[in-house]
């Protein structure tokens, strides 16, 4: 069973198998389970520092983009 560790609380995921359940399937919901648990997004997100403030440009001009997009839909 692999344990995922969030903040120092171990998180078991547990994929019950049902009588003649296809392996193939089993896995496909154990895949789904572990990524809605976003634990692979939040590795990856630590891996590399990004400062505050490149954080903060980042939302700034995603903001713009989609308010760009808005305003080209109104007209």
């Amino acid at each position: 069973m692999p344990s995922l560790k969030r903040g120092g609380d171990d998180i078991m995921l547990i994929i019950p198998i049902k009588d003649g359940e296809n392996i193939d399937r089993a896995l496909k919901r154990f895949k789904r389970k572990f990524d809605r648990t976003g634990t692979m997004r939040q590795l990856r997100k630590r891996q590399a520092f990004t400062k505050p403030s490149v954080t903060r440009r980042a939302q700034i001009q995603k903001a713009q983009y989609i308010q760009g997009l808005r305003d080209a839909e109104e007209i």
